[in-house]
């Protein structure tokens, strides 16, 4: 079974206001209501593409209940852990003459709440650990996660930026995504083209990662393979509507091409682009349909 991770969901209600005033009082013109947080999107896509997934999590509340009924509706199984304190976070995204975002803290997730989610998981099972970490769980949650997990065979998919990245390769992830510009930041280098990108992209391979994934937006994703191969795919063309998203959504086709295909992993790049940027050129995440059309095109 697939199981993604959403350590800190949320209900992202978005706003459009015309000429937002502070200070007085403002009308919305329009509203939204979306279940936020990355390993939502990826079972949400998954779903899309006609894959089973479970997600996990911790939800709090009456708002996690709205979580809860979320996914169902999206069409992947929850099997969030409810915690005792605190409540799932509102996010407030107001579309203006400016975007703001306000952002909820989350609820209280305790070492007892964190150990239920270790025995949801079996050997042969995909793991999907995306996002950043809520301030109420230790900040090396995904190495406490990755390493009581050593010695089974599960293999662990990771889309999350710098440290949070550099501090589980040890634990030999499966998959890694950082995108171009990330992958710079962690070696403290600007990087301009494809060579620069498989060099250092190589050196996380040296860290530790098994299969190392790039996104490079309007220019497509690179594969280094835990053979050596080095695979390229360019980006279909499209308008970008929305950046939201996208990341998750090739992780989602990436490991819905290598399944399909029993491993092949120029297939599994050709699924993740084609996931990645159909959600780019959609308003929400993006449906089957718009997924296999990109495909077709790679």
């Amino acid at each position: 079974m697939i199981y993604t991770v959403t350590f800190n969901p949320a209900i992202d209600y978005v706003i459009k206001v015309d000429n937002l005033t502070l200070g007085q009082v403002n009308r919305t013109t329009r509203e939204y209501i979306f279940c936020g947080g990355k390993g939502i999107n990826v079972s949400h896509l998954l779903a899309n593409l006609g894959v089973d997934s479970v997600g996990l999590g911790f939800i709090a509340g009456f708002t996690g209940d709205v979580i809860e009924s979320g996914a169902k509706e999206l069409g992947f199984k929850p099997d969030f852990i409810r915690v005792r304190e605190g409540m799932t976070r509102i996010n407030v995204k107001v579309k203006s003459n400016e975007e703001s975002e306000i952002n909820g803290l989350g609820p209280v997730i305790h070492d007892d709440e964190l150990e239920q989610m270790f025995k949801k998981l079996e050997d042969g099972d995909i793991l999907v650990l995306a996002g950043s970490i809520p301030a109420t769980l230790p900040s090396d949650v995904y190495e406490r996660i990755m390493g009581r997990l050593q010695g089974k065979d599960i293999r662990i998919v990771v889309d999350a930026t710098k440290d949070l990245l550099l501090n589980v390769l040890k634990y030999h992830p499966f998959l890694i995504k950082p995108n171009n510009h990330e992958l710079g930041e962690m070696f403290d280098v600007v990087l301009k083209t494809n060579d620069e990108i498989v060099e250092y992209a190589k050196k996380l391979q040296e860290k530790g990662a098994r299969n190392v994934l790039v996104s490079m937006a309007g220019d497509g994703a690179i594969l280094i393979t835990e053979e050596g191969e080095v695979h390229v795919t360019p980006c279909p063309k499209g308008e970008v509507k929305n950046s939201v998203g996208a990341g998750d959504s090739m992780v989602a086709g990436f490991i819905t091409g290598y399944l399909r295909s029993n491993g092949d992993y120029n297939e599994a790049l050709k699924m993740g682009t084609a996931a990645g940027s159909a959600t780019a050129f959609s308003e929400d995440v993006a449906t089957g349909e718009k997924i296999m059309e990109l495909y077709k095109t790679l």
